[in-house]
């Protein structure tokens, strides 16, 4: 799970729970400054592993590096919740100057983002280029819900609720697997 520097980032505590509540390993990588918004500690303690937040771990005295190669591989999907404008810009650009950036770039998996933002800055042609761009590239959106936002604004542009999101990629997964909805003519009588 991949967190970034939005308001909408005190969501991602009850996100994690339902991950891990729905039987899934969740490993958080963070930009340094969603370390604002929610502690790597609350979600350290939620998820049972250490957050990333910077290329190296600093906390070592051998400043140990932290592998976004192996983040990205290890991941059977990816999710940026929140994901803000900066955020998808340099989604949609392939800039890396972040650990989080840098593992969504390696990843081999599905990526999933939950984008969030006032009304104005989602609806500004850039964010929907940006939105647009990433889709075409494969990742999948999920959508923006209405409703109050934090500038006190009502409209698009706020995160989906934790419980839409796990849904949301839970429905998408499912949808994926090979047998799914496929019927068989092969049955089994026995002789009594």
């Amino acid at each position: 799970m991949g967190i970034t520097s939005g308001i909408a980032a005190y969501k991602t505590a009850s996100l994690v729970r339902l991950f891990i509540k729905a039987g899934a390993q969740v490993k958080v990588v963070m930009t340094p400054s969603a370390k604002e918004f929610i502690t790597p500690l609350t979600l350290s303690t939620l998820s049972k592993n250490e957050v990333i937040s910077t290329f190296t771990n600093e906390e070592d005295e051998n400043a140990t590096w932290n592998n976004h190669v192996e983040l990205g591989l290890w991941a059977d999907f990816m999710l940026i919740a929140p994901a803000t404008a900066n955020t998808l810009s340099k989604m949609a650009s392939g800039s890396s100057d972040n650990i989080l950036l840098a593992t969504y770039l390696s990843a081999k998996c599905p990526v999933y983002f939950a984008p969030a933002m006032d009304l104005d800055m989602y609806l500004h042609p850039a964010t929907k280029t940006s939105l647009e761009t990433l889709q075409s590239y494969g990742n999948i959106m999920i959508p923006a819900e209405s409703g109050e936002l934090a500038s006190g604004l009502v409209g698009e542009g706020r995160m989906a609720e934790p419980e839409n999101i796990v849904s949301f990629v839970e429905k998408d997964l499912s949808s994926q697997l090979p047998l799914r909805n496929k019927k068989s003519a092969y049955y089994c009588r026995t002789n009594v």
